[in-house]
């Protein structure tokens, strides 16, 4: 397979960071050379990864309004539907969080349709490996152990920006589009009618959830879109998606039934960990590198907003880390540990409005993102940690890094990448982009250690 027009198979933009090393963790392990880039990439950039059959554009949409969309999401889809690939999906989070005015999912839609011919959408977000379930169109997702229907999920029920106040995800899209929205369900798969179902979308031109619950309907989801793709469709889906299309593309020979072996993480002699995420899931993997020694670094969020502090609080931060760095070896840097922290809730209350609250989370995310540029030539690091999708986003952006690539696995959905970078220091810098829901509690010890993901 190569690059050239036709014998791309799957090209996605990520509609944040963490979820875009998501899915290209999926693909990547499965045995496809994946490529991710941080950018719209030119044909030069192309040209470097000739031979690539999955190609990804890493952006920040997932924060964004619908205006921002229409006028930065064309560019990035035209780039990925010159590679003619079979899908072109629009990547967004397993807990689909969104909203009209927020990285609207039915906006990306109505906009990437464009770039296609195809008179149906699929949409797959279940993915049971993730801990997600679509269930007669409703999201379930597991949190602690536990699973939620999405609207009772404790975290996603009060998400800071984009709350899930409702499990149905097509009375959910409906408030973004006008498109008919339809679903294929459980029972349609099990009884063999899927392929009419699809005929049904079709002939409405409509957005199709299709549930996913168990390996059996990842695979028929699998092939009910591969099959269904004709000469190129647009998808917005999570890496639900890229499980699917690898279930099926094992079942029928196209990969190998056995995924290729990545050699494990070895260990670094440090590493920083920074962390714009409130997610219960990153509090407890603070606390648990805390317990291993990790020094924790209180990040001066008002400080951060502050355009006319900012840079003394990067050089605080620097100070802190290197004082611990001259008697440990690793440190975390965090904004807030929960949504219920008093730096959060103060934050909040000062921004008023949940635009003037995206602009400081954007804020607090340049910070951290010019903490790392600092930090790796300083400390002479190989390896980084960011949780949070946004707070990944903006430091990618900060740092002089084109694209990435799995390494070696580490955390489910969150594996530790190699950088292509465009100043020394940086190129073949390793991050691990770790979303909020995602990673085991020993994710930042481990990206320290080098342990293997179980």
């Amino acid at each position: 397979m190569t690059i050239a027009t036709g014998n791309v198979m799957l090209a996605f933009y990520g509609d944040d960071f963490t979820g875009s090393t998501d899915a290209l963790e999926v693909t990547a392990l499965a045995g496809l050379p994946t490529v991710l880039f941080t950018g719209v990439p030119s044909a030069e950039d192309l040209a470097r990864f000739e031979g690539y059959p999955v190609v990804g554009i890493a952006g920040t949409a997932r924060s964004q309004s619908p205006e921002w969309m229409e006028e930065n999401l064309p560019a990035c889809f035209e780039a990925l539907a010159k590679l003619s690939p079979r899908i072109i999906q629009y990547k967004v989070c397993s807990t689909f969080d969104s909203s009209p005015r927020t990285g609207s999912i039915g906006k990306a839609i109505d906009i990437g349709s464009r770039f296609v011919a195809a008179d149906w959408s699929p949409s797959i977000v279940g993915a049971p490996h993730l801990g997600r379930w679509l269930v007669f169109s409703n999201l379930f997702a597991a949190a602690g152990g536990t699973r939620y229907r999405i609207d009772r999920h404790p975290t996603m029920s009060r998400h800071p920006v984009t709350p899930m106040r409702e499990s149905d995800l097509r009375l959910h899209l409906k408030e973004q589009t006008g498109r008919t929205i339809l679903g294929i369900d459980l029972a349609s798969l099990a009884r063999g009618e899927a392929g009419a179902e699809r005929e049904k979308a079709r002939a409405e031109r409509a957005v199709a959830f299709v549930d996913v619950a168990d390996d059996a309907s990842q695979r028929e989801a699998g092939r009910l879109v591969w099959e269904g793709a004709g000469e190129g469709i647009f998808s917005a889906s999570s890496s639900g998606l890229q499980y699917a299309l690898v279930a099926h593309w094992r079942e029928t020979g196209v990969l190998p039934p056995e995924a290729p072996t990545f050699p494990p993480a070895a260990a670094v002699d440090r590493l920083l960990v920074l962390s714009g995420s409130c997610s219960p899931v990153t509090a407890e993997q603070i606390a648990a590198a805390e317990a291993a020694g990790f020094a924790a670094v209180r990040l001066d969020v008002e400080a951060a907003v502050d355009a006319a502090r900012q840079e003394g609080e990067v050089a605080r931060i620097m100070d802190a880390a290197t004082a611990a760095f001259a008697t440990g070896k690793g440190v975390v840097v965090f904004a807030a540990k929960t949504v219920d922290d008093p730096a959060f809730v103060a934050l909040k209350e000062r921004a008023g409005t949940d635009a003037s609250f995206s602009a400081a989370q954007d804020a607090i995310g340049r910070t951290l993102g010019l903490v790392a540029a600092n930090a790796v030539p300083a400390f002479d690091l190989k390896r980084i940690v960011v949780a949070g999708g946004d707070t990944s986003g903006r430091v990618l952006e900060t740092i002089p890094v084109l694209a990435l690539e799995v390494a070696h696995p580490l955390g489910r959905g969150a594996p530790v990448c190699r950088c292509h970078g465009t100043e020394p220091g940086f190129d073949g810098l390793q991050v691990v982009l770790k979303g909020g829901q995602l990673g085991q509690p020993s994710l930042f010890v481990d990206a320290l250690e080098g342990t293997a993901r179980g």
